[in-house]
């Protein structure tokens, strides 16, 4: 990882592709982006379910917002990453505020790709734990 938020690979997907559609809707603001290393940020308000705390696919659509955004900087240009597996632990709720989770590489390898993403409250408390596994294909051209 370098001291650098961004990789120079990681502004080039964010150029060429962005965070996406759901990404945007959701409020999800990229901090630190790279194969190895990824931080976001995201509100609860707009996010929450009935009972007023944050949703729990809210939790998984920033992890994997994230886990995928580091695969496909993994990857590289004309190749993909595609999610295969997740899991998610929730271990407290947030009503209100930002969340912040940090997604760190476990391996990065050339068809596959796991990280774990640690989704954590204002006070830097554990709010949920997720892993996700990418494969990583060549791009279709047409």
């Amino acid at each position: 990882m370098t001291d650098q938020p961004f990789s120079p690979a990681a502004l080039a997907f964010l150029d060429g592709r962005g965070a996406g559609e759901l990404a945007e809707k959701m409020g999800i603001e990229i901090v630190a982006l790279s194969a190895e290393h990824a931080v976001a940020t995201m509100p609860v308000d707009g996010n929450r379910q009935p009972v007023g705390i944050l949703h729990g696919g809210a939790h998984v659509v920033l992890a994997e917002s994230l886990g995928s955004m580091a695969a496909s900087v993994h990857a590289g240009p004309g190749r993909i990453a595609m999610g295969i597996e997740l899991n998610a632990s929730h271990s407290r709720a947030a009503s209100s505020g930002v969340v912040t989770g940090t997604c760190t590489a476990i391996h990065l390898g050339r068809t596959l790709t796991t990280h774990e993403i640690v989704m954590t409250d204002e006070e830097g408390r554990r709010l949920s734990t997720v892993r996700i596994t990418n494969i990583l294909r060549d791009a279709r051209t047409s």
